[in-house]
């Protein structure tokens, strides 16, 4: 028999940060929080929650940046509305959030969803966002040309996309056996020695709290509805429009889930300088496979001159 369901406050893992809850969006999202300085903000992927960036958190804060690293809406300790798991509102909450903080614009850092979540933004918030440096993520209409015309590579790294679109049952599915089918996915998706038992363990436990499966699944069946729908062609539209800040590109050249071959050519939806870099041997959740490079990577992105 499973164990019952963890309560939200179980994300609020201790460690240097401190924790609170941010009101943005109309949303209350949940925030670790360390340093000071320039604001960069870690948005985190499916199946994880903020907790994915605690090496950054710490590297960056080090470094004399203001860090902030928050819960997704429906996840974690932050609320966990009915709807709103489109990548307009994911955007609008990231701008929200930023101003609710205080500041006029930010650095967006974003893995997986989290990337999706800075492409959008830096589209449809210029104004808000400084630079952004996406992890796993190929730009989003990549994604859209790569399923259509490679069915055979992309289509079926993904095809877990296609089962999300059911009713429920995906979700009995991911929490089932205590969440049996995330630890799946971190160990096919990650690399080598990826995950340890402590983020199999957390991630599991996270996925279980109320709420969470079905509105992490919500994202994945927008992005597909999506398609078919006019909010996915205004999407398209929006992100046409060539993102004029800064872009640091990363990927695992081990990523089994969004290829490499797709997140190349991203850069032609970017105008200002875009810095691309694959890292052997990683897999889809570079900030905790391979912490130290990419606190490095970032680090040194983060302190070259803005052109």
């Amino acid at each position: 028999m499973d164990e019952a369901a963890p309560d939200p406050a179980s994300v609020l893992i201790d460690g240097p940060w401190r924790h609170r809850d941010v009101s943005a969006n109309g949303t209350r999202l949940h925030v670790a929080e360390l340093g000071q300085g320039p604001l960069v903000l870690l948005l985190h992927g499916f199946p994880q929650f903020w907790w994915a960036w605690r090496h950054q958190l710490v590297a960056l804060a080090a470094a004399g940046y203001r860090v902030v690293a928050p819960d997704l809406r429906g996840y974690g300790a932050s609320d966990k509305p009915p709807r709103g798991y489109d990548a307009f509102t994911l955007a609008d909450d990231v701008a929200g959030l930023i101003r609710a903080l205080g500041e006029r614009d930010a650095v967006l850092v974003g893995q997986d969803w989290g990337g999706l979540a800075s492409w959008t933004a830096a589209a449809v918030w210029p104004r808000q966002v400084r630079r952004i440096a996406v992890l796993g993520m190929p730009h989003p209409l990549r994604i859209r040309h790569e399923y259509a015309v490679d069915p055979r590579g992309q289509g079926l790294a993904g095809a877990h996309l296609f089962g999300f679109q059911l009713p429920w049952s995906p979700e009995r599915q991911l929490v089932a056996a205590d969440a049996a089918r995330v630890g799946g996915y971190l160990r096919s998706w990650g690399g080598p020695g990826f995950p340890t038992d402590e983020e199999d363990r957390r991630y599991r436990a996270a996925m279980r709290i109320p709420g969470v499966a079905h509105s992490s699944l919500e994202y994945h069946r927008w992005v597909f509805r999506s398609l078919f729908r006019p909010d996915g062609a205004r999407f398209a539209q929006a992100l046409r429009r060539a993102v004029s800040c800064p872009v640091l590109h990363l990927h695992g050249g081990g990523d089994p889930f969004l290829l490499p071959d797709t997140a190349q050519g991203s850069g032609r939806f970017v105008s200002g300088p875009y810095s691309w870099q694959l890292l052997p041997g990683v897999g889809h959740f570079l900030p905790e496979e391979a912490p130290d490079q990419v606190s490095d990577i970032l680090l040194r992105w983060l302190g070259a001159p803005a052109p």
